[in-house]
Order: structure tokens, then sequence, then C-alpha cells
């Protein structure tokens, strides 16, 4: 019987943050065992290890990883990448990970804080794109948002840090916490672009953002915390100049949801991976 745990990323609360499955031994399973465990756990994402190819990373410390969304596999996923970082803190103890993912080997840092434990993963190189007009314009119909309410210092763009998601800002708060979308329209635009989330923001001040993350190719209405949108986000933000090259971010997520979580965003200057980090915690079976 496969051992599936449950741990919430970007909050020490376990009724906060985003939950991920997680399962520490996945050598027995196939794609389909793996897809029907994310499907019945519902979660936005699971995650899977299995032994790490060799030579890579230290001996118990680096694993090969693999991320399940109900509806398919996913290329790469923070939120469930820091929930299984946790998981493993929890059994070998704090320190260095290292996860052989799809679309490159992501350093997880494993610490503790007050007697709770954060991880903190380095995204793989990121960059950004121009979205087409047609592109953008649907995806606005398929939200209901007029153009008009957009924020126009922070341009629609698609960022990638590990996987694709359109950045759209929104002018106000307001503006973001009214969000309801048209589920079929926008997961069909969203396959055409290769996309996995929506990354939709808002800037309370230099440092801050409140964002949201349509995800209806996964079968989710809403993810609650996204590290691969918020590394994406923070390079996106870095590489059009809208925070200065040496930054730490805080994004809150999921207080629409009334599963609120903290993600720290760190750009470091001279480095272009962009790092997240946050708490962790299990949930109660």
């Amino acid at each position: 019987m496969t051992d599936v745990l449950r741990y919430t990323a970007f909050s020490s609360n376990p009724a906060g943050g985003n939950p991920a499955g997680v399962v520490l031994d996945a050598s027995g399973l196939d794609d389909s065992d793996m897809l029907a465990i994310a499907a019945e756990l519902g979660y936005s994402e699971s995650a899977f290890l299995t032994a790490a190819p060799e030579g890579l990373g230290e001996a118990g410390r680096a694993f090969s990883i693999r991320y399940f969304s109900p509806k398919a596999e996913v290329s790469f996923c923070g939120h469930a990448t820091v929930a299984t970082a946790v998981a493993l803190g929890d059994r070998i103890g704090p320190g260095e990970l290292l996860f052989a993912t799809s679309v490159g080997p992501v350093p997880v840092t494993v610490t503790e804080e007050d007697g709770a434990l954060r991880a903190t993963l380095t995204s793989v190189e990121p960059h950004s794109e121009a979205i087409a007009p047609d592109d953008l314009a649907e995806a606005l119909a398929a939200l209901d948002w007029p153009a008009a309410d957009l924020d126009p210092a922070l341009p629609p763009r698609i960022a990638y840090a590990g996987a694709r998601h359109l950045v759209l800002a929104a002018a106000t708060r307001e503006r973001l916490a009214d969000l309801d979308y048209d589920f079929d329209r926008l997961a069909t635009l969203m396959r055409r672009l290769d996309l996995t989330t929506l990354q939709l923001a808002w800037r309370e001040s230099d440092t801050v953002f409140h964002v949201r993350a349509p995800f209806p190719v996964g079968g989710v209405v809403e993810d609650p915390a996204t590290g691969a949108a918020a590394v994406a986000f923070g390079a996106y933000l870095r590489e059009l100049g809208l925070v200065p090259e040496e930054s730490v971010l805080t994004l809150h997520q999921g207080e629409d949801l009334g599963r609120p979580g903290v993600l720290t965003v760190t750009l470091r200057k001279g480095d272009a991976r962009v790092r997240v980090g946050g708490a962790g915690a299990r949930i109660p079976d």
C-alpha cells in the first residue's frame, strides 16, 4: 500500500497555504498510479519521489521528483516541492536537498526557525516573453476583466521559471478579489499557449504583492499558493526593472480562498535564478 502524506506549503498552519500530496517512495508506481493518487487527493498537485540519477547530489539527500495534478503531469510545481522538502525535513532533518525535475535540477534548503521548518527552492534559469494582443484579449475575455482594470505599470507577459505563467496585474485589490472566470474558455487558451497558471497580481507596495492563480488546465479553479508562478513573477519583475536587482519580495496568496499563505521571493544580484521559500506543515490524517 502506498504511503501518501499530506502537507501544506507556504503556511505553518495546516489550514492555510497550498496542500499537496507527498509520496516519498514512488518506486513501485507507474504514471497511471500517480495520476490516480493525485486525482483522488484532489489537490492542485501531488509530488512523487524516486531515487536520484547516478551521481546527483549527496546520498540520501538527492531525489528524482515528478508532479501530477488531478488531470495530468506538470513539468514543475513549487508548492509541492516545498511541501516535499518539509516532509523530508521532518524525517532526515534540516539541510540541503537536490531534486531532479523534468526541467532541471532544483536545489532546496530546509531550515528550522522557532521550531518550525521552512524550505527555500532555487529555480531553473528564468525568462519572459511578450503575449500576442489577440491572446491577451482572449485571456481578459475569459476572466471578464476589462483592459482598463489592468495596472499599466506592470505589463502583461508570459513568464517562465520551470513552468509558463501569464502575468496580469490588476489596478486595484478589488479587481483582484473579483474572480469569476469562464473555466473552459480559459483552459482552452492556456493549453494552446502551454500555460500552467495565470499569475494575477496587485501591487500593495514596492516589495509586497497580492496574487491569485487560476489553474483550470489542472482541473482546479484556483491554486491557493503557487511557488512556480512566484519565481517566474520575481524574474519578470526584475527583468522589466520593476524591482531592484537585489530584492526580497513578499507575496500574499490564498486570502480570497480562506487559505492564507506567504511566499518569500528572493532576487540576488548577479544570479539569474530566483528563490522562493516559506513554511510548511503536515496536515493531520
